[in-house]
This record gives C-alpha cells, sequence and structure tokens, in this order.
C-alpha cells in the first residue's frame, strides 16, 4: 500500500501535461476511433539519479518537439503526455504502468529508463495489450527472449553497441580486457555481449568486477582493473555511474599507465560532464550526433534552447518512437493497440533521428549506428564539437540478425 501511495505522490508531483484539449471532431470523423477523446502517451523517465542527463528534461522535450512536429493532433483529437520520474525502480515502474493503463487511460509508455525497469514495464503492456516503445532501456531482451507483438525497441540495444565498440578496439590492439560492470540487467548483457565479440575477434578476456547502480567511489573497482593487467578495460556502465568511472580513472593514473578505456555506453552529456581533457580519445558509439549535416544541427539547436544541451541517443529515440506513433495512429485511423502496432511495422521511419529505418517482426527499430573517437581539446572549434566519426555501421549489421531473435510470439 505505501509504495503505490508514494506513486500516486510522485505522479501529482512530477506529472506534467502537454497540450490543451483541441475542438471535438465532428460525430462521423476518423477522431471517434481515438478511446476517451485523447491520445494519452506517458513517459516514464529518470529525472533524479543516475541517468538523468541521458533522459530526464531532455525525453520531455524531445516528446514535446515530436508532437510539434507532428502536428499537435491526431486524427482530430488533442494529444496529451504525462512525464514521471520512476527513479530506477522496477517495482516503481511496472505500478506506475498499470496505474495509468487501468486508471489513467493511457494509450501506451514510451522511454522507460534503465532496462529492469523497462522489463517490467514490457510485462504489464503485455497482460494489458498496450503499446510500450522503449528507448531508455537497453537490453536487447525487450525485443527477443522478453518481446511482445505490442513492444518496441526505439534508440540502440546492448548488441549493437558491444558489436559496434568491441570488434573495433580489438582490430586496434586492444587484445585483452578487464570489465567494470553495473551489477543489473543492462550491466550483464552489455559486458556478456562484448565479452563474446572480444573472443570471437581473437582477443582475451581477463576478468570482471561489479558495482552498484549509482557508484560514487570507484577505487577498489579501478584498482582490480588495474591489477589485471588488461590492455583495455570495458567500462559497461552508464549515465553519471561512467562519468565518474572514467574521471577516477584518469585520476589513478590507469589511462597514462597505458590501460585503455573502453565506454561501451558513453553519450555526449557524459562527455561534456566528464570534460574533453579527461575524456579525449576514448571510443563510443551512438546512433546521432548533433553535428552530422544541416537536419541534425537545425534539430538540435531547437533541442538546446530548452535543455541546454545536445540531445542524445536516448533522447532522439524518444522523438522518433513519438513521431512513428502518432504516424502509425493516423495511418491505422485509431488507437487501438494491435492496428497501430501493425502500421508501426509496416510504415517506413523517415525523421531526424533515423532518416532510412524500419521497425522489424519482432518490435526492433532497425537504423544506422556510428563509431565516434572523442576529440581532443585542440581538434574542438566550437562548443559540443566533441566527436569525430570513425564508421558506420549500417542498420542490417549493427543490430542481432532476426534469426538469432529469441522471440516466442514470432513463432507462434
Amino acid at each position: 500500500m505505501k509504495t503505490h501511495a508514494a506513486v500516486r505522490v510522485a505522479a501529482a508531483l512530477i506529472m506534467l501535461t502537454l497540450m490543451p484539449l483541441a475542438p471535438a471532431a465532428d460525430a462521423d470523423s476518423p477522431g471517434d476511433k481515438i478511446s476517451d477523446g485523447v491520445v494519452k502517451i506517458g513517459y516514464l523517465i529518470d529525472q533524479s539519479s543516475t541517468y538523468a542527463d541521458e533522459t530526464g528534461i531532455g525525453s520531455v522535450t524531445a516528446a514535446r518537439l515530436a508532437v510539434e512536429d507532428f502536428g499537435k493532433t491526431v486524427l482530430g483529437k488533442p494529444i496529451e503526455l504525462v512525464f514521471v520520474d520512476h527513479q530506477n525502480k522496477p517495482d516503481t515502474a511496472s505500478a506506475l504502468a498499470r496505474q495509468w493503463f487501468d486508471s489513467d487511460k493511457v494509450d501506451a509508455i514510451l522511454d522507460v529508463t534503465a532496462s529492469s525497469a523497462a522489463l517490467a514495464v514490457e510485462q504489464v503492456a503485455k497482460e494489458k495489450n498496450r503499446i510500450i516503445i522503449v528507448s531508455g532501456g537497453l537490453t536487447n531482451r525487450i525485443t527477443s527472449e522478453n518481446c511482445g507483438p505490442t513492444a518496441f525497441h526505439f534508440s540502440m540495444d546492448t548488441y549493437a553497441l558491444s558489436h559496434a565498440i568491441g570488434s573495433a578496439a580489438v582490430k586496434s590492439g586492444a587484445d585483452s580486457w578487464f570489465f567494470l560492470t553495473v551489477d543489473y540487467t543492462f550491466g550483464y548483457d552489455l559486458a556478456n555481449e562484448t565479452m563474446r565479440i572480444v573472443k570471437e575477434s581473437g582477443g582475451k578476456v581477463l576478468g570482471e568486477v561489479r558495482h552498484p547502480l549509482n557508484t560514487s567511489d570507484f577505487s577498489s573497482f579501478l584498482l582490480q582493473a588495474q591489477a589485471s593487467g588488461a590492455k583495455a578495460i570495458g567500462i559497461a556502465n552508464a549515465g553519471n555511474d561512467t562519468v565518474n568511472t572514467v574521471k577516477q580513472a584518469h585520476e589513478f593514473g590507469l589511462t597514462q599507465g597505458g590501460q585503455k578505456l573502453i565506454t561501451l555506453l558513453n553519450q555526449i552529456p557524459d562527455v561534456d560532464s566528464i570534460g574533453l581533457e579527461t575524456a579525449q580519445g576514448l571510443l563510443l558509439s551512438e546512433a546521432f550526433y548533433w553535428d552530422m549535416n544541416d537536419e541534425t544541427r537545425a534539430f538540435s539547436k531547437r533541442f538546446f534552447a530548452v535543455t541546454k544541451k545536445m540531445p542524445d541517443t536516448v533522447q532522439m529515440g524518444v522523438y522518433s518512437a513519438t513521431l512513428h506513433y502518432l504516424q502509425a495512429i493516423q495511418a491505422a485511423g485509431t488507437d487501438a493497440a494491435e492496428p497501430v502496432a501493425a502500421k508501426m511495422k509496416e510504415l517506413p521511419v523517415k525523421d531526424v533521428f533515423s532518416p532510412n529505418g524500419h521497425v522489424r517482426a519482432d518490435g526492433l527499430h532497425i537504423h544506422d549506428m556510428y563509431l565516434f573517437q572523442v576529440k581532443s581539446p585542440a581538434e574542438s572549434k566550437y562548443p559540443w564539437d566533441y566527436y569525430k566519426l570513425i564508421a558506420t555501421v549500417p542498420g542490417d549489421q549493427a543490430f542481432q540478425p532476426l534469426s538469432e531473435v529469441k522471440c516466442p510470439f514470432l513463432n507462434k
């Protein structure tokens, strides 16, 4: 009872709505197939913990820009967005999902930061036959072992991240690894998949140490990594954990001693927090960089005007998912989950995040991934000029082949 009460209080304090109600559509309009007369989308994000910079106000902004770019209504009906900080707790996230679906008439849940929370909410969505589109949770289980006919994954996943970085690092000479892994689902999947790639590429794994989520002192873990003598330290964490790991590794002299830090998930807000002096030379993989072309720069300036930061892959996944969901409703003529899910898999994904993407039968959004290296301070010519492109990995090579996916409903 205390958990549900806390959830209601959190929702009351943090929930935000975007649009006032639009004028009602005519009686015979397609909008009559919109349940409750409004399309209501809920976003479960981190506003106060480890991943706040990667989601938080950035996810809110991305979602609002998507609704603005779509036209603010769908089938003549208003679009309402609600946001809640789920504190990266699976039980809180699943309780919120049930409340949203059962009582608050939320049609779909998006973002869902943290893999453990995403998997918990995905189970609720499957039980309720509702749409879930994950961007913030990155385990590839979302569209593999835990897949569902109305479940989607839109930003990137642990398979794509590990393949983009692992093989490239081994080829560059990093042929012995020690892993520093966050102790929950996301960390396990990211580290294990990277270990497999390292071994398949001819490298060796010398060991692993796991740390709690939201750790502030990495000294004991870094000393173990240093003592291993590995050429590469695979950092299988994210957000503030990555920032603290890299900064403290620099303070302990690991990189000065010849060991190479490989950040398996390191997004542009993290690089900004670490600073180029310390982050320079790091390899990382993202599906979006603000300075790629005129279109990405124009969008990112709109985003920056609100957040004072450039968008990352997770936030852009929220933008793309919101836009694609609304396009699917428009095409289906209803917001009912099954026909909308079918249209999401039928329609191409074409937007500033994913200009040539598509959604597979398992719900995975297939798009290009990029391998970047962080610039040195001397190479950076203007604010947020942080990355240089090393390689583009086409979507059909970046993500797990459908033939290898363990998705139960595909075999029915």
